[in-house]
């Protein structure tokens, strides 16, 4: 029984003190974040593809079970809108090779613009099918007429189950729920689509990522409604892949550790999240948090 679980950076400055210890560095961050989750968004892929040197720094930093779930680089998803784009996809194929010779790949997430339909499913259909079967791949639809309960809803989930990819569910709706309460989920409600919610599982690895608030006492109604979900994926022999997006990233693994104890509670046989670096202070006794709060 396998959950990942993680945050859309490993980067943030405002987590020393509480997941970073207060003294890390730079350097330290990725190390540190790592001995908490088990796996993080690579979301800075997509804008720009890395060195292989620095994806193999990224290798040699992580613990044993951590895995990268990489973003596709918008060179091949936004700019080309998938065409054109072979040289970018085999740079890009390169890295994950790297990352899964060290065993520390997750499923890379397609995600495509607002703009891309359905009447480019062949578009579609002809890049997922040419991507090298042996890497995990998942894919997040924006455009809305992918979510009509009909021929193209349909038509998508059997690509994606033949292929065995994974469909990225993409939950909005906390931060959404009511007007904003500062100005950076201002900024985060006009940046961030509203889809609508399925969960549909078309490969092993359920790839969840959720949007909450800065408040995150606002969440629990979504931390209730999907950790079941997530508990019964877990029962089925799936291996879940969770990100807990906030509008400002502080409260990101605040989200993660409430969800992750309240999955718990419907399966006390997952492991409990680890200690934070940052919350082990010399001297004092590591209290373990109670499953939820």
């Amino acid at each position: 029984m396998v959950l990942n679980i993680g945050c859309p950076v490993w980067a943030c400055d405002h987590w020393r003190g509480s997941l970073f210890t207060a003294k890390a560095s730079r350097e330290d961050w990725l190390k540190q974040y790592s001995s908490v989750f088990s796996t993080v968004e690579g979301n800075s892929t997509f804008y720009a593809i890395p060195k292989p040197s620095i994806v193999q720094r990224w290798v040699d930093s992580v613990a044993r079970d951590f895995h990268f779930a990489l973003k596709f680089p918008r060179v091949i998803s936004h700019d080309p809108g998938l065409r054109d784009s072979g040289k970018e996809t085999g740079e890009f194929v390169d890295l994950l090779n790297i990352l899964d010779a060290g065993r520390k790949l997750g499923p890379s997430f397609l995600q495509l613009p607002p703009d891309f339909s359905p009447d480019q499913f062949s578009v579609l259909e002809k890049y997922l099918r040419a991507l090298p079967a042996y890497l995990p791949w998942a894919v997040e639809v924006r455009h809305h007429d992918w979510y009509d309960s009909g021929i193209n809803e349909w038509r998508l989930d059997e690509l994606l189950r033949d292929l065995g990819i994974d469909k990225v569910i993409f939950d909005s709706r906390p931060l959404f729920s009511r007007p904003p309460a500062d100005e950076i989920e201002v900024v985060s409600q006009k940046r961030k689509p509203r889809t609508p919610v399925r969960r549909t599982v078309t490969g092993k690895c359920p790839f969840l990522r959720i949007v909450g608030r800065n408040q995150l006492s606002d969440v629990t109604p979504w931390i209730e409604e999907w950790a079941p979900v997530i508990a019964d994926w877990l029962q089925q022999g799936l291996t879940p892949y969770i990100f807990t997006h906030a509008p400002d990233d502080r409260f990101a693994p605040e989200f993660a550790r409430m969800l992750h104890n309240r999955i718990r509670s419907f399966r006390p046989e997952l492991p409990p999240m680890p200690p934070w670096p940052g919350e082990k202070p010399s001297g004092l006794r590591h209290v373990q948090r109670p499953l939820f709060e």
